[in-house]
């Protein structure tokens, strides 16, 4: 039954779903329309907002590009690739890879989001090299597709925007709702039960949505079962000698993670958490790829391999970066988070909440920029009607990590990995995005906050 509703829903997604950058500008004349039926603004004025927009995500995207080429090249060092060939030699049946894959992507993701998209997506790459070379036939788009789920779960782990945010003295709604630690937020029964059900259901749907018959199977690209890295010729010059520095390799890359880890331990200590910021991300990954390749030749050689797939983030960020600007500017959102409000009882809520922060998510694709423009709202209607604000932190964040299943905005560092088209994924996340959502709002219903 999962099997026929997710080719069901497969058949679909190959029919009508575009390019991601296709859905980017259809999405943003669908954004400007919006603004001129539900606000005052004219349709200059959208376009205003719409230019204002456009480049303030220019460092986010840096550190997107930055994290989906460091985390490619990392996973190419001789270590990390041996443990991941090591994760994916153990499937033994193509349900089976596509059930690792996404239990890997989760767990991944609920310590940064960034690593569980990097990890899933050299998973879902390379269970279906391995299986593929010991003539084991893996559905590609499904294993895609797994390894994409860790982006289901992101907002409820350790990176946890709205969550993060909230417990940092100084936000800018402590005068409002105070500082909430962690505990009361990623650490409370509904989070840690919610997490646990989805690190349980997620891979058990994808290990029933696999193909069982080979013929319905799509293999991994031919071109793509290659992935060794070059041999590294040897050194004849002082330049080359250089190149090939280990030394050079271990100093610098061991002071860029000593550093990691200080930030790490300190925040542990001081704060009670991990620090772990995208930059932070970025740093470590970096460092770290330059230390386990050993020479700084090769690891330049691995970041040359890992530019290509970065095409993707670098076209359409500025994109959704003006459709943001459009939904923020003209209050846009307001009147769509309102909207779930006005409708919602003090029981209901924090499910209206949800829904709200997913359909908001489709257009402001971002867990703190998301949080920026809707938590305001969402808190000051949570204190009209007595509902826990750490519940409705956890609604918000739920909802922004629920829909992006079905928005191709994050799948693009996967994409440009695996070589998949977002329709090759987006049948199946729809299906699991259908499943999940009930387990949140029955979670954001019975469960304590």
């Amino acid at each position: 039954m999962i099997f026929a509703a997710g080719e069901f829903f497969q058949r679909i997604a190959k029919r009508v779903v575009p390019d991601p950058f296709t859905f980017a500008l259809l999405l943003t004349l669908a954004t400007l329309l919006l603004g001129c039926l539900l606000t005052p603004a004219s349709p200059l004025s959208m376009v205003g907002h719409w230019a204002r927009g456009f480049w303030e995500l220019l460092e986010f995207a840096m550190q997107m590009s930055l994290i989906l080429v460091t985390g490619h090249a990392l996973a190419y060092s001789p270590p990390l690739r041996s443990l991941v060939r090591s994760i994916a030699r153990l499937p033994r049946s193509a349900p089976a890879g596509a059930a690792i894959v996404a239990f890997t992507s989760c767990a991944a993701a609920m310590v940064n989001w960034g690593l569980g998209l990097v990890i899933g997506s050299l998973m879902a790459l390379e269970v279906s090299r391995q299986a593929t070379r010991r003539g084991l036939r893996m559905h590609y788009p499904l294993m895609g597709a797994a390894g994409y789920t860790g982006l289901l779960v992101w907002h409820g782990g350790m990176s946890g925007s709205a969550p993060l945010a909230v417990a940092t003295s100084g936000h800018f709604l402590e005068a409002k709702m105070g500082v909430i630690p962690i505990g009361e937020t990623l650490g409370s029964p509904l989070n840690l039960i919610t997490g646990a059900v989805l690190l349980v259901l997620i891979p058990t749907l994808c290990y029933f949505l696999s193909p069982r018959r080979p013929e319905a199977m799509e293999p991994i690209q031919s071109d793509l079962l290659a992935g060794e890295p070059p041999r590294l010729a040897r050194a004849g010059t002082l330049a080359g000698r250089l190149d090939r520095a280990v030394l050079l390799s271990l100093t610098v890359g061991g002071m860029g993670v000593g550093y990691c880890l200080y930030i790490l331990g300190l925040g542990i200590i001081r704060e009670g958490n991990l620090l772990l910021s995208l930059n932070l991300v970025n740093l470590l990954f970096l460092s770290l790829g330059i230390l386990l390749h050993g020479r700084p030749i090769l690891y330049a050689q691995a970041i040359n391999r890992a530019i290509g797939s970065m095409a993707g983030i670098l076209l359409q960020f500025p994109f959704y970066a003006g459709i943001m600007g459009m939904m923020r500017y003209s209050g846009l959102i307001d009147i769509l988070a309102n909207g779930f409000v006005r409708i919602s009882t003090p029981f209901t809520f924090p499910a209206m909440a949800f829904f709200g922060a997913g359909l908001v998510n489709l257009f402001v694709p971002s867990g703190g920029g998301q949080w920026a423009v809707q938590g305001p709202i969402l808190i000051e209607a949570a204190q009209r009607l007595g509902v826990s604000a750490p519940k409705t932190v956890m609604a918000l964040s739920y909802g922004d990590q629920w829909t992006n299943m079905i928005q191709p905005f994050w799948a693009l560092a996967l994409l440009g990995i695996t070589g998949l088209k977002a329709s090759d994924l987006l049948g199946y996340t729809t299906l699991i995005m259908i499943v999940t959502g009930a387990v949140f709002v029955a979670a954001l219903l019975f469960l304590p906050a």
